[in-house]
């Protein structure tokens, strides 16, 4: 069997609708067609019963199909670690991520990662606030996810995985812990954090604004270098902070309160590499970002 002919094959035995087979394919259906008559009239007898209302497979049909669709697996995979090893594709690759990352797009990234480059194994690291891009420009990882805004000249912005709102962590017996919503213009009187460290100063200001919407000044107590500590400082008394909304999931705690902030814009998180420290690895994964949000159709919304 030829190669087409052992895909049309198998997709139609899979889908059982010439229709779709043609679509997933590309193909028009009068190929689909055409190639499957050929097949048959190659093998000697009925791969598959056709009607105007059903496609099924005939027990030779079934038969070829337990038998080849393995077969088909392991060629793919075979080829598909060869054009890797071709491309340089293998070794580590090491992934940075701040806070939750890519977060629910992590899985799908992951496994169209593995099909493109079944032979490179990826390592997650996780980098602190305290200096979110040192790790990416000293090597430590090879690409980064973390929040924007990053307006560094060495560094390239790809594609955004995540957008979400939001909250304001309180100590749970804070007097705004159980309003339904609050704005940043009300917590005005609050003290907020600031962050030691190589944090770039516009970077943590989209974080923790210094000023509301409406231009009142957000007081700053004491710097934070690590996420944990912050909320540590936070339950603690010593002050509030705007986090994104999914903290309230990750780092649910039962002397902390995540209250809706009604007036900060969107949190976003993007990948993030060195403009000239791209390789082969680097770029299939940054590809296969790509590929995951766009089958997601855009960024992951919460």
């Amino acid at each position: 069997m030829e190669r087409h002919e052992t895909e049309i094959f198998l997709t139609l035995a899979d889908e059982l609708h010439f229709g779709r087979t043609a679509e997933k394919l590309l193909v028009s259906q009068a190929r689909v067609s055409q190639v499957l008559k050929r097949l048959e009239r190659k093998i000697g007898a009925p791969l598959f019963d056709r009607t105007s209302r059903s496609v099924g497979l005939t027990p030779l049909g079934r038969q070829l199909h337990t038998e080849l669709a393995p077969l088909n697996a392991q060629l793919t995979a075979l080829v598909q670690r060869a054009r890797a090893a071709a491309r340089g594709i293998d070794g580590v690759l090491n992934v940075g991520f701040l806070g939750s990352g890519a977060g629910q797009l992590t899985r799908d990234i992951r496994r169209t990662f593995r099909e493109r480059a079944p032979g490179c194994e990826v390592r997650m690291r996780e980098v602190q606030f305290a200096d979110p891009l040192g790790p990416l420009r000293t090597g430590e990882v090879d690409v980064l996810f973390t929040r924007l805004p990053v307006e560094e000249p060495d560094l390239t912005v790809g594609p955004t995985v995540v957008s979400e709102s939001r909250v304001l962590a309180v100590p749970c017996h804070h007097p705004l812990a159980h309003r339904e919503v609050v704005s940043l213009e009300e917590a005005a009187g609050e003290r907020f954090f600031g962050v030691t460290g190589g944090a770039p100063a516009y970077w943590w200001d989209a974080q923790v604004p210094r000023r509301t919407p409406g231009g009142a000044v957000l007081e700053r107590g004491q710097d934070v270098s690590t996420f944990q500590e912050m909320l540590s400082m936070i339950a603690a008394c010593q002050g509030v902070s705007p986090v994104v909304a999914s903290v309230a999931t990750y780092y649910a705690r039962p002397d902390l309160a995540y209250v809706p902030l009604a007036d900060v814009p969107n949190s976003e998180v993007a990948l993030v590499w060195r403009t000239d420290g791209t390789n082969a690895r680097s770029e299939a994964y940054i590809e296969a970002v790509r590929e995951a949000v766009a089958a997601h159709g855009g960024p992951m919304a919460l």
